[in-house]
């Protein structure tokens, strides 16, 4: 009997072998926008908590993420990440918060100029629940509801597409306190629940110039921080795992509950949506998920099997009970009883419940096997998945996310070929540097050259991806390590009362790319000269 779990295999193995000479490659051309389908969207994203600032203003209430940095978790944080990724990066954002950041709150009509004036196409942005609903659940503030009903028309105004999330990670602090928030069944499910109806109100007050909605951001990885290791809020793990002593959690169990109720309300919503709103609004609703692409360590049969691991856990997770109902075979096999089931309700329920698939991306991955972890007597989700990551960085300082391997290709290939080929979006995708002053960001023109050309040859071989959005549009608090690291196409200028914001060399590229006024190649950095452009700071 062939089941999915067979089929991946096989596809996968095949994958390995025909997609170096299945590309279409680009490397020797020139990329220019119109390589891309006219429909085809490119933009630039941020999120409500990393951008907004004005975070108890006009009748906003905390999310988990205020109370998590307000609880000076970050300079915990920044120990583990600085160690491991981003040894360059500034350190000495230690404690800070997005109180403040880059005050989007009071500046969005300055910035949705600056997209327009860039050329972006759509502008990717999220909803604070707690702004829009302060205690997660009620009537809608109306502070809360001008501002987004503002910017979403200042967005339309200018000819840029809204593309939005409903929650980025920031549930309200209200919930999480009240019931313990993803790992109660109360926040979802039914008409009547918090996610529901939260989302119900964003459909109803915006829906009629909103057609792109997404549920959730990186649903696999925020389960696994803010439930498995304790990295991000709401801070649950338990011994032997964790990052450092979290106050509760069962880091065996609770991330597979988390993300089994994510699903569960993320399908919840897609239903709603269909029911009530779909033949009107004429929209579509995806989920977001974080992908590595993963290639084995080495050609051994143990090390391409535990690759495919990798995609099964870690995309697999989210991607197969969407798709086929259920969960990998390999997962429920490693994870046991802790992985929670589907009923045939819910199967029914959470299977075709997508419009479209959105991946935040930002580099390939190596994957070594390391199946002696499903000999420890205690798992968590890691030791289930039974595997390393290893980074190759092929050069690239550190603190910066290495060029040489791109997978754009190679993750939506992935999807193409094992899940039918469903619409796609790439959500976020960028290079990481220290925070500085310093304008010439040479390296991130490299790596967007590298990655639309990768991308533009996951076009050609087929694959059905709608839109590409760099993170991020602004240097803005980062998630992982607040100010010490950068995405943005602007540098902000912090220590300005201002926040005034300065365009990087990237912006300009990205500019020039949008608009069509030059054509670049991507197989090779800008000859650009090492001057560096400061800004007032």
């Amino acid at each position: 009997m062939t089941t999915p779990e067979n089929q991946l295999q096989r596809i996968f193995t095949a994958m390995m072998l025909v997609l170096p000479v299945l590309v279409v490659s680009v490397a020797d051309h020139e990329v220019q926008r119109t390589d891309f389908p006219d429909t085809f969207v490119f933009g630039s994203g941020s999120s409500a908590y990393q951008v907004e600032g004005a975070a108890f203003e006009d009748g906003k209430t905390p999310s988990i993420w205020d109370t998590f940095a307000h609880a000076g978790l970050f300079s915990l944080i920044l120990v583990v990440v600085v160690t491991l990724l981003i040894s360059e990066c500034q350190s000495e954002y230690g404690g800070a918060t997005a109180d403040v950041s880059c005050d989007a709150y009071h500046k969005y009509k300055e910035d949705v100029k600056l997209m327009a004036d860039t050329g972006l196409e759509g502008y990717r942005f999220s909803i604070s629940w707690s702004r829009l609903i302060p205690n997660g659940r009620g009537p809608v503030n109306p502070k809360g509801s001008q501002y987004y009903n503002n910017l979403i028309d200042e967005i339309i105004s200018h000819g840029i597409q809204p593309h939005v999330t409903l929650c980025h990670s920031d549930l309200p602090q209200a919930l999480e306190d009240e019931y313990g928030g993803w790992m109660s069944r109360k926040i979802m499910c039914d008409a009547d629940d918090d996610f529901t109806a939260y989302a119900d109100a964003c459909f109803k007050e915006f829906g009629d110039r909103v057609l792109h909605w997404t549920t959730l951001n990186e649903a696999n990885v925020f389960a696994l921080g803010g439930y498995d290791n304790g990295m991000t809020p709401p801070n649950h793990c338990s011994p032997p795992f964790g990052v450092r002593p979290c106050p509760k959690g069962n880091s065996s169990t609770e991330p597979y509950i988390a993300g089994h109720n994510l699903l569960l309300a993320h399908s919840a919503v897609v239903r709603l949506y269909r029911k009530k709103y779909k033949s009107i609004q004429h929209g579509s609703v995806g989920l977001n998920l974080f992908a590595f692409w993963s290639l084995p360590y080495t050609n051994k049969t143990a090390d391409v099997i535990a690759a495919q691991r990798a995609s099964d856990f870690y995309l697999g997770w989210f991607a197969n009970p969407l798709i086929f109902g259920d969960y990998p075979d390999i997962m429920k096999k490693n994870a046991g009883s802790r992985l929670p089931k589907f009923t045939r309700q819910e199967s029914k329920q959470v299977k075709g419940a997508v419009d479209f698939i959105a991946l935040n991306h930002y580099m390939t991955v190596r994957v070594k096997d390391s199946s002696s972890s499903l000999e420890n007597d205690i798992r968590d989700f890691s030791a289930d998945a039974a595997f390393q990551f290893i980074l190759r960085n092929g050069g690239t300082p550190p603190g910066m996310y290495p060029v040489t391997e791109p997978g754009l290709q190679g993750v939506l290939e992935y999807f193409k070929q094992a899940y039918g080929n469903p619409p796609m979006y790439i959500h976020e995708n960028g290079q990481m540097t220290p925070r500085t002053a310093i304008l010439n960001d040479t390296t991130r023109v490299e790596y967007l050259q590298v990655y639309i050309g990768n991308l533009l040859d996951a076009v050609r071989n087929g694959s059905n991806v709608k839109g590409y959005f760099t993170w991020s549009f602004l240097d803005c608090f980062e998630l992982m390590d607040a100010y010490g690291s950068a995405f943005g196409l602007y540098y902000v200028d912090l220590d300005d009362k201002k926040l005034t914001r300065y365009p990087k060399l990237s912006a300009h590229w990205y500019s020039s790319f949008l608009k069509g006024k030059n054509a670049y190649k991507y197989s090779a950095p800008l000859g650009i000269q090492d001057k560096l452009l400061y800004s007032s700071q």
